[in-house]
């Protein structure tokens, strides 16, 4: 009996990815671990192993096709004995059918009996087909939106279900377009090629909502922006994910700051010293310190090594540190798990092998998820200071800026010169107060101030 070859889940949260290659095509023999395909999703390039053995018959959706479904089937594989070639390919191949073919039935089921288009439908017979309402909710999410209002009696505008849900999605005013459908009616392709001074005039004032709360980016508008004026590069899957967790985590979680400038200067003079009786290879970072005194601080108070969950705050044992790193179209937060127990030089490396795999988006779903704490750092482009939006599900992130030299006053009431670094830290308020917050403050500052106490 052949073997369907689906889709995989790479990550807890993935619900589709891009078949970015096949390492394997029809008619050839796989075994179990063979490595047959690599996946996209929104944060790396992994490779998929096979879990059965056998040939694979058919190959259903060719490389390179975004937004394939978890679960739908890929490939179907013919196991020992079976002829390939007589395999079928199952019904639900893909996992969905495809964008165009689905617009042609949306379009079919709504231009049926154009004579009958002007009248009220019975109650009993259904406004859309399938088809059309899963093509409106993968664009307009699961709650349907109204529709666009069309008018009555002799004014009304001859526009199909799919129309107008469209036009009210993006804002287009229905009474500027032409129909190209039967006796005139508006259909989605009219829609979808509204031009310069077709959309409604609400279009330029705002961004509708969507269904599940999130603002939509704004509508492409000719009157604000020629076509002739930009380069429309479209939102890979690294880029919309990072824009919904962003917007959902500054929307959703009460966020506020607490600042606190440091000094540098005996942090500096360590990590000298450590890189100059360290072994050949071995460079330790100011970030490297940094992360090791993050761990510290949040074991010295654990009422801020937290998360708020559905269930409860939930305190976490262990300090697992994710850090920002920028990479081409997006940022990834690669994690040092148990970070409060590991030295310098194990975080150096550790740190160092992340962020190469992460530029090059080779890194695993286990190995930027499950961290409790962030740091990001923008001191090495002269930021002075800034406040990060919280990387859910942690209670906290801390923003460092640019170590420089700044005027203090020392114990004796003399201006002294002194390298400083001002820190904001983002706090859910939900599971840490402000005292809280100080406090652990307080006690990254002086681990900062007195690297030494590290080594306790």
């Amino acid at each position: 009996m052949a073997i369907n070859i689906t889709m995989p889940a790479l990550s807890p949260t993935m619900e589709e990815g891009t078949l970015a290659k096949w390492l394997v095509k029809p008619g050839d023999t796989i075994s179990s671990g063979d490595v047959i395909a690599e996946i996209e999703t929104d944060k790396a390039t992994m490779e998929v192993e096979a879990v059965d053995e056998g040939t694979i018959a058919k190959i259903l959706v060719d490389a390179g096709t975004e937004g394939v479904k978890v679960n739908s089937v890929i490939a179907v594989l013919a196991e020992e004995g079976e002829d390939p070639d007589e395999v079928e390919a199952p019904k639900d191949a893909g996992g969905s059918l495809k964008k165009e073919e689905s617009s042609k039935k949306e379009e079919a089921a709504q231009t049926k009996a154009p004579e009958q288009e002007d009248k009220p439908a019975p109650k009993s017979e259904k406004p859309e087909s399938d088809s059309a309402k899963k093509s409106v909710s993968s664009e307009l999410g699961s709650t349907p939106m109204k529709l666009a209002d069309v008018g009555d009696g002799g004014d009304r505008i001859k526009a199909s279900p799919l129309a107008r849900r469209l036009a009210k999605l993006r804002g287009i005013d229905l009474s500027n377009l032409k129909g190209s459908g039967p006796k005139g009616r508006i259909v989605k392709k009219d829609v979808e090629s509204a031009k310069a001074g077709q959309a409604a005039a609400s279009t330029a004032a705002g961004a509708p909502a969507s269904p599940d709360g999130l603002i939509l980016p704004q509508v492409l508008d000719d009157r604000v922006y020629a076509p002739d004026t930009y380069e429309l590069k479209p939102l890979d899957g690294m880029r919309k994910t990072v824009a919904k967790r962003l917007t959902q985590s500054f929307m959703q979680v009460p966020h506020f700051p607490l600042n606190v400038d440091i000094k540098l200067d005996k942090l500096l003079a360590a990590r000298a010293g450590i890189n100059e009786a360290a072994p050949e290879g071995v460079k330790i970072s100011v970030n490297d310190m940094l992360i090791k005194a993050s761990a510290l601080a949040l074991i010295a108070e654990p009422d801020c090594n937290a998360s708020f969950t559905d269930k409860g705050i939930a305190y976490h044992k262990s300090a697992h540190i994710s850090v920002a790193v920028a990479i081409d179209g997006g940022l990834i937060t690669p994690v040092i798990f148990n970070a409060e127990k590991k030295g310098l030089a194990t975080i150096a490396a550790e740190m160092k092998d992340l962020a190469s795999r992460a530029r090059e988006r080779k890194l695993k779903p286990q190995e930027y998820s499950g961290g409790t704490f962030s740091i990001s750092n923008l001191g090495m482009f002269g930021i002075k200071s800034f406040g990060s939006i919280i990387n859910q599900p942690e209670g906290i992130i801390l923003s460092v800026g640019a170590g420089e030299k700044r005027p203090v006053v020392n114990e004796k009431n003399e201006i002294v010169p002194a390298t400083v670094m001002t820190v904001t830290l983002s706090c859910d308020h939900r599971v840490i107060g402000g005292a809280e917050g100080a406090r652990w403050l307080q006690a990254f500052k002086r681990y900062v101030e007195s690297p030494e106490s590290m080594l306790l």
